[in-house]
Parts: structure tokens; sequence; C-alpha cells
């Protein structure tokens, strides 16, 4: 996993060709809602201006389905990115040809330059080579810092790298060393908690996972599903009837393993899927008809946080219940908190939990918070992320 990254390029009079992850969320005004994604870009970009460097942005925004879609032009982003860096970001209409050539070969050292949205052009998702062809004209090296599109073989994440000598930027080298250093090395006890709605979404990782961790504790709509495996009633919960023999089987490879799988023991339900409903606790074994799990009970994130406490590395992929609706919210803030509290390394990858811990005010007390939900999942899956294969090695 090891790969040169900025710090190994001499930038005087180089042009840097950075692919961002500038996906930002836009309101009806084309107002930026939330600008952590630019933030997070701001210390490669900085970094190249500082060693005598100028500098070419290209990312995508939105799924404008190769086509030019006026509201999805990165404009906003170019001011927001101004504002954070002081100084002008030129912005061209093009991802690539002429216009788009003649700015890049205009900069002086200490510019910096944002292409238009590279989902524009059909070629990108295709991964064409004339496109990533047209992109290695505009820069001298090529940099991957988008760890959020890290995992596509898109022309401007995969494909532009086979034209220029290709290194990670600082975002996604720590993007790897926190997360795949987790995976490849982790210190002992190792946890991950995994939530969210679907165990067919994330069955890939908890396979790969089982052979990793020392416990692995899931909460979220997936853990009915394990719940029916273990032939118990859930009443009208979320549940995948598809994936009970899934679940069966990971909680006999955990058993074998000697790894620790921990599921809810108590559980709180509603009579309806909304913050209004009628709420109560029960045992996890014994859910009514008629009524449906929304959130780990307060015995279950009791045994969560003790687990948590004495780990020495946690990664937490998807909330424990509806956190969404205030009344069901409480078994994830009370793992964000568990987390917060540790002294363990603290990694929160995947965009709901990132949702989760940011709107409780504790993503500062987090060791590592990932920008990509698709590419964290798929490295704790154990996969090869094309964006990053493709760059030189150590």
């Amino acid at each position: 996993m090891k790969k040169q990254t900025i710090r190994d390029i001499d930038w005087q009079g180089k042009r840097a060709l950075v692919r961002v992850d500038f996906n930002v969320p836009l309101d009806d005004q084309q107002q930026i809602t939330d600008d952590t994604r630019i933030t997070a870009a701001v210390p490669t970009i900085q970094y190249l201006l500082d060693h005598g460097a100028s500098v070419v942005l290209m990312s995508h925004l939105g799924r404008p389905k190769n086509k030019v879609v006026d509201k999805l032009r990165l404009d906003p982003v170019a001011r927001r990115l101004g504002d954070l860096l002081s100084r002008e970001v030129k912005k061209v209409g093009e991802t690539t040809g002429a216009e788009a050539e003649q700015a890049a070969q205009s900069l002086q050292s200490g510019d910096v330059l944002l292409l238009e949205n590279t989902r524009f052009d059909a070629r990108e998702e295709k991964n064409d080579d004339s496109m990533a062809q047209e992109l290695a004209k505009l820069g001298d090296v090529y940099v991957n810092d988008a760890f959020g599109a890290a995992h596509r073989a898109h022309a401007s994440t995969e494909g532009v790298a086979k034209h220029l000598p290709a290194v990670a930027g600082l975002l996604l080298e720590k993007e790897l060393e926190y997360i795949g250093g987790a995976i490849e090395d982790p210190q002992r006890p190792f946890v991950t908690v995994i939530g969210g709605a679907k165990i067919s979404d994330k069955i890939g990782v908890i396979e790969n996972l089982l052979g990793k961790v020392d416990a692995l504790l899931i909460g979220g709509g997936m853990a009915n599903t394990f719940l029916l495996a273990q032939g118990h009633k859930v009443g009208d919960s979320l549940v995948e009837q598809e994936s009970v023999d899934v679940a069966k089987d990971l909680l006999q490879k955990a058993a074998d393993r000697n790894v620790k799988l921990l599921l809810p023991v108590d559980v709180v339900l509603a009579d309806a899927f909304d913050n209004n409903a009628n709420t109560q606790i029960v045992a996890a074994d014994a859910v009514p008809d008629g009524w449906r799990i929304l959130d780990i009970g307060p015995e279950s994130v009791e045994q969560y946080s003790a687990v948590i406490k004495d780990a020495k590395t946690v990664i937490w992929n998807g909330p424990m219940g509806v956190f969404e609706m205030p009344k069901f919210a409480e078994g994830t803030r009370a793992i964000a908190q568990a987390m917060a509290d540790s002294a363990a390394t603290t990694i929160i990858g995947g965009g709901d939990s990132v949702a989760a811990v940011e709107q409780m005010h504790l993503a500062d007390r987090m060791s590592h918070i990932s920008t990509g939900g698709g590419a964290s999942l798929e490295l704790l899956e154990g996969k090869e992320l094309p964006g990053v294969a493709a760059l030189k090695d150590q």
C-alpha cells in the first residue's frame, strides 16, 4: 500500500494536475451547504503552492449523467476554495480541450485553476483513454487526493495515471495510513462496529474483517436479519429474507474463528416508522408482532461501550438505529460518545456514521474521519482501489 506522495517530487516550476473530491452538497440557490471535502483538500493544494508549483484541479460534482448540467457547474466551489486559500482560483468552462490547455499553460507558479465537472464528459466514467490523454496535457505530474473517488476506475482517477508520473496527495495518504493501517497491522484489541440497513451491502466487509478483528459489534437494520437467523421473531422490522442464510454462515464463521460477534440484547421498538410513534424497550428475543426495531437498547449500548472502552483500534461504519429521528438516535449517539471517550485509535468510515458524529459535535475527538464512504468500505473489504493501484510505489 506504500505509494509515493507529493513529498517525493520537486515541484519548483512544475504544474500539478490534482484530482480532488469536491462533490459537495448544494442547495437550490447553488450555495454549498457543507464544505468539508473542499477544506480536506486544502493541505495538499497549499503544500504544492508553497513548493513552487502551479495547480490544476479536477473533480466531479453530482450525477450529471454525461452531459452539461448548469446547476452542477463548479463555480461555487471555485469561489469557496478561493476564500479558503486567500487567493484567486481561476475557473474554466471545459474539462479538456483548447480552452483548458491554454488556461493551464498560462499558469505561473502559485496559480490555481479549476477545470469544469469531469462527469460532463461521457468519456469520464468509461475511463476512456482519449480523455485521459487530454487531461495529461494539462499537468507535469498527476496527484490523486480524491479518496472518495479512488474506488472508481475513471479517466480522471485511474486513466490519467498511465500518462503522467502519479503520486498521492496528503489526504489520500492519510486515509490509506489510517484505514489501510488498521486492516493490515492494527493495535489490538481491534474492534469494528458495523451498522446500517442491509447485510447485503456489507457481506464482503464482514467476511474480510472476521479474519482480522477481535470483536465485531452489529447494529442497525442489518442486526434484525442476524436476529432472525438465530431464530428470533422480529415483528415488522426491516429484514432481508434472502440474506438469512448468509447471516447464519457469518455467525458460524465468527464462532469458528473465536471472534466475538455481538448482536443487540435489547432493542427500542416502535409501532410505526415515525418519530411520534409509541415506543417500548424489550429483550431482542421478545419482539411482539406488529412492532418494529428502530434502535439498539440501553443494555446493548452498555455492552458495546464496554468492548469499545477496552479496544486499541476501533473502526465504525453505519448507524445503530434510525438516528435521523431523535427518538431512535440514542444508540448511535452512545456509540459515538464511547468512541470519543476511548483512548483507542478511532476511525469513522462511511457517510451516515460521519453525519452522526458531526451532528453530535464529536468529530474533533476522533482520530480519523474518512471522506469516502464507498472507498472506505472497499478498503475494509480488502479490495484494491483502482485510483490507488495506479500510483507509483514507494
